[in-house]
């Protein structure tokens, strides 16, 4: 059984995806990053940066006590080696996938959320950082649209590196992008939107929580921490 202390970001679709395609057992414990859940005590205790999502892995390999795991990146890659899927045992392949994985981690989540917060929640427009986040989340789209050039999927195989990704290419409106500027980007999109598990996914993500505009109330829980 995996604990997942989740809320409907890119960064919480990640994993709720990769339990579905891998069919592990899971339950959701709802924070609701609006109201602040994140800064609880015992949420805290699991993960110290405030951020969802973050697992709690009931029984882990080494059959000892609960593991509690935080950061998406990290969560990603130790539900592809507990189960042994979406991560290649090949030397190469495996590689390749991390190195995407990181690349989203440092790069396209980062980026597009600063591109999200500039022109989208930011209480003064700033032209220059709009543009500068809106062409740099538009850089890293053409570097995925060369990447996925001749492939399927990121690495080859579907992988934790296209679950990474793929979430935050979803509101790609808002980032002020056109899938159809990114034609293999756009083939990748539409062919892990139809997967099932995708699908699943972010219907369950509608159980949830119904995306509406954030309060002035949610923007201070937000971004006004120390």
């Amino acid at each position: 059984m995996i604990d997942l202390y989740y809320w409907t970001t890119p960064n919480g679709h990640k994993i709720t995806m990769f339990l579905e395609e891998a069919g592990l057992e899971y339950r959701i414990i709802p924070i609701n990053i609006g109201k602040g859940d994140q800064f609880q005590p015992d949420f805290l205790k699991i993960a110290p940066n405030n951020r969802i999502p973050a697992i709690v892995d009931q029984k882990p390999a080494d059959g000892g006590a609960p593991i509690p795991m935080f950061e998406s990146g990290a969560i990603l890659q130790y539900l592809a080696e507990k189960t042994g899927k979406f991560l290649s045992a090949d030397l190469r392949k495996r590689w390749e996938t991390l190195q995407w994985l990181f690349w989203q981690m440092g790069g396209l989540g980062p980026m597009a959320g600063q591109n999200h917060h500039f022109s989208g929640y930011a209480p003064e427009k700033i032209p220059y950082a709009i543009d500068r986040y809106v062409n740099e989340t538009a850089r890293l789209y053409r570097v995925l649209n060369t990447q996925l050039e001749g492939r399927d999927f990121i690495a080859g195989d579907y992988s934790i590196a296209d679950m990474a990704s793929y979430p935050w290419v979803v509101p790609y409106e808002r980032q002020g992008q056109k899938l159809e500027d990114f034609p293999n980007l756009k083939r990748w999109f539409e062919a892990i939107a139809a997967r099932p598990a995708t699908k699943r996914a972010y219907e369950l993500a509608a159980t949830i929580n119904t995306p509406k505009p954030m309060t002035d109330e949610e923007k201070k829980v937000l971004f006004n921490q120390r």
